[in-house]
């Protein structure tokens, strides 16, 4: 049952808004590379934000704990311990020359809610544990959901060997050094059991421009896309002189172009019936060791990310794109090479849980939009665990991954009281 009002929870969140603040201009600290941040997974900026957060969380009295992924653990303990304990998380790392707010807001969200809970007197029926996740931006060792996929023993096959993009060392060297135990990671050791989870929630800025454009401070995610992936794919051509005549040309670069476009297309056919998905080709150049202004491209490289929110469009999404590739191999003589593929189920919110939230905002008289997640969380992990999951969303301009995210403290502040509200009603006692 709710243990407080509305006006009592957002006048105890309020009350943390000093170290909130300087929690936010700590992180900032901790991956200062202008011109933003640079939390690298498994690296000192990572690191350094665990220790930060792992001190608030020590002040408060939590008890901290890790696992063989290095995953951060601060726990309120319940009323019955052995009970499932809900998990409220995000990640602490950050894509390179980032932002400030992606992820660390969902960890300094959690400590909030506990603060504010602590405040209130509010003591949780089962363990409250707030989960600093490493590794979840997927750029740096292009695999999604390290830490909470390592948490759950669902860490795809060879992810430990692959290496990092800037060290070239690879993922279990780096966990070693930060203090995990990749060989029992290798073992399929699950430290968080599905059974023991009772739901796990996540606080994050919004990533397109949904509530700046509604003038609204909150919303209750719907879901969040599953994907499919090639991170190192190209094109195999050859070079000619650039005098042949087109019926004998096989240009990699012309047929990389087609390929980007019909991706494209098949967005826009989608989008006119009405069906969530995203195509991005992130990677996209000839190979500057042979490409020259007389030299028709024998090489072509590119990346693809498509993405969607329910499961069979994004088999159907595949078929298609096999059918693309098939396409444009037979009519221009070339040949593609996909490379490794990767893959992340859709992670749909739980009905219950975002019927709570939303619950909760009119019981805060904050307003909300209900929104898709544009992006990838890892509250995907666990849903694909079969634990549920329910993600809030705070106003943001100017997007993420970039150094420009500019989330309003107050904003935050609805979001948190939102959380709040939720464990209280949940969990409280």
């Amino acid at each position: 049952m709710v243990t407080g009002t509305g006006e009592e929870i957002k006048a105890a969140v309020a009350a943390q808004r000093d170290w909130v603040s300087q929690l936010f201009d700590q992180l900032r600290q901790d991956g200062l590379d202008e011109p933003g941040v640079s939390r690298d997974p498994y690296g000192a900026g990572e690191q350094r934000a665990h220790a930060s957060v792992a001190a608030i969380a020590r002040d408060l009295g939590l008890e901290i704990s890790g696992d063989a992924a290095a995953n951060l653990y601060m726990t309120l303990p319940g009323r019955d311990r052995s009970a499932p304990r809900v998990i409220v998380g995000s990640h602490l790392d950050s894509v390179p020359h980032g932002g400030n707010f992606d992820g660390a807001a969902g960890v300094v969200a959690g400590l909030a809610a506990i603060a504010a809970l602590k405040q209130s007197g509010t003591m949780p029926d089962c363990d409250l544990t707030v989960m600093g996740i490493r590794a979840e931006e997927s750029i740096w060792f292009q695999v999604s959901y390290i830490g909470s996929r390592g948490a759950l023993g669902t860490l795809p096959d060879g992810a430990l060997d692959v290496r990092r993009i800037d060290t070239g060392r690879t993922l279990a060297e780096h966990i070693a050094e930060c203090g995990g135990d990749p060989a029992a990671l290798a073992a399929g050791t699950r430290h968080l059991d599905p059974a023991g989870i009772r739901a796990y929630l996540e606080l994050h800025i919004e990533q397109a421009p949904s509530l700046v454009e509604a003038g609204k401070p909150v919303g209750i995610c719907t879901g969040i896309p599953g994907n499919f992936r090639y991170p190192n794919a190209w094109i195999e051509g050859a070079n000619d002189h650039v005098g042949l005549p087109r019926r004998f040309r096989h240009d990699a670069a012309m047929a990389g172009a087609e390929f980007a476009m019909a991706t494209d297309a098949l967005w826009a056919e989608h989008d006119a019936r009405g069906i969530p998905m995203a195509c991005t080709i992130g990677r996209f150049y000839t190979d500057p060791a042979q490409h020259g202004l007389t030299i028709v491209p024998g090489t072509f490289h590119f990346s693809l990310d498509v993405r969607a929110y329910d499961e069979a469009v994004l088999a159907a999404l595949d078929e298609k794109v096999d059918a693309i590739i098939a396409s444009i191999e037979q009519r221009r003589g070339v040949r593609f090479h996909r490379g490794p593929k990767a893959r992340a189920a859709v992670g749909p919110a739980d009905p219950a849980i975002k019927a709570g939230l939303t619950k909760a905002t009119i019981a805060l008289g904050i307003q909300t939009l209900d929104i898709g997640s544009p992006a990838s969380h890892d509250g995907a992990a666990f849903a694909e665990c079969g634990i549920p999951i329910g993600m809030i969303f705070v106003k943001n301009r100017n997007g993420s991954h970039n150094p420009h995210e500019a989330m309003a403290i107050s904003d935050f502040l609805d979001g948190v009281s939102v959380l709040t509200h939720w464990l209280s009603a949940n969990l409280g006692s």
